[in-house]
């Protein structure tokens, strides 16, 4: 068994865990369903009470005209960015080179659409107002995720989110949201989704992330945008002959945790004091401005390893099931707070981050 399978058993049996809400188990869909009129009827391939009436509510709670929901948020931004290339007639898109269009989607855009990408800014920073003003290539569209994930979860200033909006808009540049964590960044921004999204011409907003339903998305935009997507949506075989368990679940926990992403966002900044504090431990960034952030540290993968899977067997508590490394001195993990965190009792949390940097200093 590899290390990182050691040290996620070793997590997994801890009475309390840092990040996220639970287990991914059928617990969810039992929860979800629990309140469902047995006699309500299943969408069907697209159609229905049930799935049209979460599009309209989606649609509403992000201020556009009309939405759709996908069973994956890689199928609808795909179709998103295809949409907006065929309207101008120019293939190519900009977006962030981390962005997950450019490196978890085995270059689907490229090889099924034939679209071109054009990469803004670099690998440390998120996409800024200046790295669209100085484009030099003409694009159909730029898209921007927000946060940025794969450097910590950072946000541009919203002052420039205003800006890169009302210049695409003068230059005829369509701006995509990949809004996969929409519901995070609003206690950071102090913005309603309404507000966010007024500055896009349409948005991707994921379901099983911030509040943990099971899978699925939403595209949103105006009513021409959408009644195309649900052409391309055909064509990808995203209309499933039921999407129901996804939307069920999507809708529930939607309405159970929407409201604390507020308190998630206190605690991330709270756990990334207790990891800055420690020795040879960064948080990036520094700060939070969601509930996720990145914890990097300054020791090889396999010391850590040791330290984490011992300190597990001691104290109960669990830090985090995996580790990333990043060179052969040094580490690093994503970590996202939900339920989990407010139930570990808070004198345990502060002596367990404790014992870690002793061990820390003694590696």
């Amino acid at each position: 068994m590899s290390g990182k399978n050691l040290l996620q058993e070793a997590c997994n049996q801890t009475t309390y865990q840092l990040a996220g809400h639970g287990k991914r188990n059928m617990e969810v869909l039992k929860e979800a369903f629990q309140q469902i009129d047995g006699n309500l009827e299943s969408d069907m391939y697209g159609s229905g009470k049930v799935i049209e009436d979460f599009q309209e509510k989606m649609a509403k709670y992000l201020g556009k005209e009309t939405a759709v929901f996908f069973p994956s948020g890689t199928m609808a931004q795909q179709i998103a960015v295809r949409i907006w290339c065929d309207e101008k007639g120019l293939k190519k898109v900009a977006y962030h080179p981390l962005s997950h269009l450019e490196i978890h989607e085995e270059d689907g855009l490229k090889e099924l659409h034939h679209i071109e990408s054009v990469l803004l800014a670099d690998t440390k920073r998120c996409v800024q107002l200046e790295d669209v003003l100085i484009l030099e290539e003409d694009v159909a569209c730029v898209l921007l995720e927000l946060p940025q994930r794969e450097i910590g979860g950072q946000l541009p200033d919203y002052n420039d989110l205003e800006a890169i909006s009302t210049y695409c808009r003068e230059k005829g540049i369509k701006l995509h949201l990949d809004g996969a964590r929409l519901f995070e960044i609003l206690p950071y921004y102090q913005k309603s989704a309404v507000e966010i999204c007024k500055l896009f011409d349409s948005i991707y907003l994921s379901f099983y992330k911030g509040i943990g339903g099971i899978a699925g998305a939403i595209l949103a935009g105006d009513e021409a945008f959408i009644a195309e997507s649900k052409v391309w949506k055909r064509r990808h075989g995203g209309d499933l002959i039921s999407l129901y368990p996804y939307i069920i679940s999507a809708d529930y926990y939607f309405e159970q945790r929407l409201d604390k992403m507020e308190k998630y966002y206190e605690e991330a900044k709270e756990l990334a004091g207790f990891f800055n504090a420690c020795h040879a431990i960064s948080t990036r960034p520094v700060e939070p401005v969601s509930n996720m952030f990145h914890v990097h540290i300054d020791m090889p993968k396999e010391k850590l390893e040791k330290i984490l899977l011992a300190i597990y067997e001691e104290t109960g508590i669990g830090i985090i099931h995996y580790l990333r490394e990043t060179s052969e001195i040094t580490c690093y993990f994503e970590i996202s707070i939900g339920d989990r965190y407010a139930n570990i009792p808070k004198e345990e949390l502060r002596d367990v981050f404790q014992l870690l940097d002793e061990r820390m200093k003694k590696m």
